[in-house]
């Protein structure tokens, strides 16, 4: 019995010892080779590129929303920070593609205008009750740098894994810094009165109009990113607030409502991702969260 019980610690030793190579080589043993995550993602191999990464700094009732402002005082967005591996970079976009295949959902870099549903023409910030707030100029522009890192394939350290209570969540895989652009919340745009009897728990508010007619909501149950598997806090346990991490912001960026996460605090790494599902409407159900 004694040996037994030896044996297992260590096979439990060399187990963690070795995680690192184990969670690269379980993104080839899903099918998931290089190639495919490339695919999947629309990114080309760079396969001369040998410089090192330039680092910089049913119903409304289920409906996730988000702030309008920034309490903080304003400071500037800051780039993501890939990790400089090229190879753990491989396996984080693996455990997304892999979440993403395993719910049916495709992969989207924006937000997709889908004939039959709300028209590009209808996202405009300026039907936003009380208004909405622009993105700047510097902050734009970081938003922009962002987008192509990700076209290239330099995301942020973010894993995506499955717990058996949570479901799927959204892991740091290294340190995040206060204020780091996180992702774009993409997916089909919709007009909210197309969504009231919708089995989606991930629709998010893009435009909350006087006319609720006009209200429009991003579907992420066709296409989606990273974002959509972010959690929410449980907003009657008062302890909860202390997880909240990141946060969701409605901005107009040219005259178009968009919603992006951000970092409200630096994130270590293994850090679970949470923000509050009700930073603004107050509709969407977290009593159950844990």
């Amino acid at each position: 019995m004694l040996n037994f019980l030896i044996f297992s610690f260590f096979l439990c030793s060399l187990f963690f010892q070795n995680f690192g190579i184990l969670f690269l080589v379980r993104v080839k043993c899903l099918g998931l080779s290089q190639k495919k995550i490339l695919h999947f993602f629309r990114i080309e191999k760079q396969s001369h590129r040998t410089d090192k990464l330039e680092l910089s700094q049913e119903t409304r009732k289920r409906r996730r929303s988000c702030s309008l402002t920034v309490k903080k005082r304003r400071r500037k967005l800051l780039p993501l920070v890939p990790s400089e591996d090229p190879d753990r970079r491989l396996a984080q976009m693996g455990t997304l593609a892999t979440a993403l295949t395993a719910l049916g959902i495709k992969y989207s870099d924006g937000l997709n205008y889908v004939p039959g549903m709300a028209p590009r023409s209808a996202n405009q910030s300026k039907y936003e009750k009380g208004g909405m707030q622009v993105l700047s100029k510097e902050d734009l522009e970081t938003l922009e740098q962002c987008q192509s890192m990700y076209r290239r394939g330099e995301c942020p350290p973010l894993v995506v894994v499955f717990d058996p209570l949570e479901g799927y969540t959204v892991e740091a895989d290294g340190p995040i810094k206060d204020l780091t652009f996180i992702a774009e919340y993409t997916g089909d745009v919709d007009y909210l009165k197309n969504r009231e009897k919708d089995d989606c728990d991930s629709i998010m508010t893009l435009l909350l109009s006087e006319d609720p007619s006009k209200t429009l909501v991003i579907c992420p149950d066709k296409f989606g990113n990273i974002s959509r598997f972010i959690n929410g806090i449980n907003n009657h346990n008062p302890f909860a607030k202390k997880k909240q991490n990141c946060k969701c912001v409605r901005y107009s960026i040219n005259g178009e409502c968009r919603v992006l996460l951000v970092a409200t605090r630096d994130i270590s790494k293994g850090e679970r991702l949470y923000y509050d599902y009700n930073g603004y409407e107050h509709e969407y159900p977290t009593h159950h969260f844990l």
